[in-house]
């Protein structure tokens, strides 16, 4: 056995072969139980880019517990070409593991190239993994193409109402970052549900179109307030018919 030092933390690794590179060294080291190494492997490896690390990262990505290793392991990903980067993230997208879809999204979002744009399909749009599809809502606004946005907004629309508060904040931040577009599909919706948390969510989301000032409790409390007996005006400043 050798020891070596890894950005100043100490590392058990077999005796010195053609494979025992600074790199094999650092992909090894992606692997390490402690996540102090694992954080700084990432960071060597995103500091010297190099292709064959690509396919290693999008692994272990799908698998990290740790959430700063993981935005490290996004990091290190976006320093490699886009060529390599972007079939692997994109055949990524498809895994029948929810970590994976989840943090593939989340790096396509930081590339912000938009050919895997055809990668963001409904099934993933509406993922039952609350965690899949936020990364897929957050994605989606990045990459739409121009023209886009009101199919994207008429898809986002349908999961108003879903999951517990930070899915639905989530949601909204979506929507309103589409901008005008997302008003006839978030409007519908407000006017046609029976669903009262759709309902609530969808005025809270075009209170927060009109002013992102408010917050997103300050939009759903003014909207409960709309729709309980005897409210009146609209939140989104139409009178209802």
């Amino acid at each position: 056995m050798t020891r070596f030092s890894l950005l100043g933390e100490e590392v058990v690794t077999m005796t010195a072969t053609e494979e025992d590179t600074p790199a094999a060294r650092a992909l090894r080291a992606l692997d390490d139980e402690r996540a102090s190494v694992r954080l700084r492997a990432a960071l060597a490896i995103g500091s010297t880019p190099d292709p064959r690390f690509v396919e290693p990262l999008v692994e272990r990505c799908a698998s990290e517990p740790e959430f700063l290793v993981r935005d490290m392991l996004t990091w290190a990903l976006t320093r490699h070409p886009v060529s390599v980067t972007l079939p692997a993230l994109v055949a990524e997208v498809a895994s029948e593991r929810g970590q994976a879809r989840s943090q593939a999204l989340h790096t396509l979002s930081k590339i912000g190239d938009r050919r895997a744009w055809p990668a963001l399909t409904r099934e993933l749009l509406c993922d039952a993994d609350d965690e899949v599809a936020r990364s897929a809502w957050r994605a989606a606004v990045v990459l739409v193409p121009e023209g886009g946005e009101t199919g994207l907004a008429a898809v986002l629309a349908t999961q108003l109402g879903r999951g517990g508060r930070d899915t639905r904040l989530s949601l909204s931040r979506a929507l309103v970052a589409l901008g005008e577009a997302m008003v006839p599909a978030v409007r519908t919706a407000a006017r046609t549900t029976a669903d009262p948390d759709v309902r609530a969510h969808a005025l809270a989301t075009q209170r927060l179109l009109r002013d992102p000032e408010a917050g997103f409790e300050s939009a759903v409390a003014e909207a409960l307030r709309f729709m309980a007996p005897g409210g009146t005006g609209d939140p989104d400043g139409e009178e209802e018919g």
